[in-house]
C-alpha cells in the first residue's frame, strides 16, 4: 500500500502534546490517532488496542525482526515503544490521515522513512524553568524522575530545528490554534 499523508507531533514530556493531540483528534474526523506499541505495563484504565498495543519484549522482538515497525526504539532502560506499519495502513485503508504522538527521535526516523508524506510538529515549551513548573505540578514526579526528565527535555529541545514547525506553548490555545492552522494547511497540500 502506498503511504498516504502522516502528521507527527512529539515535545518534552510535560511540554502540552497531548493535549493538543487530543484536542486535534476531536475536532478534526479526517485525523485518526495512531496507537503505539510498547513493552511496558499497561497503567490502571489503559487499554490494549486504544492506548497501546501492549506486547511483550519477546513479541516486540519478533515484531523487529519481521520488520513491521515504520519506527521503534527503547525509550527508557527496557522499555520499548513502536510504531506499527500495519496501524497506519489501517488508517490510511479508511481514508484518514494518522496523527502519530511520540519521543523525538521516533519522531525523526518516521519523517526519514515517509518524506514527503509526513508534516513534522515540535511543540516546545517556553522555558526550561516553566517545564519544571508543570512537571512538578502534575505531583507524580520524584525530585529524582523530574531531573531525569528535565534533562531529557534538555536533550530533545537540542533536535528541534530538524522539524517542519516548533510552535511554542506559552498559553494553550494559542499553540493549539496555531497547530491546528498549521495540520489543515498541510491536509489541503
Amino acid at each position: 500500500m502506498e503511504a498516504g499523508k502522516i502528521i507527527i507531533i512529539t515535545a518534552p514530556s510535560g511540554a502540552g502534546k497531548t493535549t493538543i493531540v487530543k484536542k486535534l483528534l476531536g475536532e478534526m474526523p479526517q485525523l485518526a490517532f495512531s496507537v503505539s506499541a510498547a513493552t511496558r505495563q499497561a497503567r490502571e484504565g489503559e487499554v490494549h488496542g486504544r492506548d497501546y498495543y501492549f506486547l511483550t519484549p519477546d513479541d516486540f522482538q519478533q515484531k523487529i525482526e519481521e520488520d513491521a515497525f515504520a519506527e521503534h526504539e527503547m525509550v527508557y532502560a527496557g522499555k520499548y515503544y513502536g510504531t506499527l506499519k500495519s496501524e497506519l495502513e489501517r488508517i490510511w485503508k479508511e481514508d484518514r490521515v494518522p496523527m502519530v504522538d511520540i519521543d523525538v527521535k521516533g519522531a525523526l526516523s518516521i519523517k526519514e522513512k515517509y518524506l514527503g508524506h509526513a508534516l513534522t510538529i515540535f511543540i516546545q515549551p517556553p522555558s526550561i524553568d516553566a517545564l519544571r513548573e508543570r512537571l512538578s505540578g502534575r505531583g507524580s514526579e520524584t525530585q529524582a524522575s523530574l531531573e531525569e526528565r528535565l534533562g531529557k527535555a534538555r536533550y530533545e529541545l537540542s533536535f528541534s530545528h530538524e522539524f517542519d514547525w516548533i510552535v511554542v506553548n506559552e498559553h494553550l490555545d494559542v499553540a493549539y490554534g496555531e497547530v491546528k492552522n498549521i495540520v489543515e494547511s498541510f491536509l489541503r497540500s
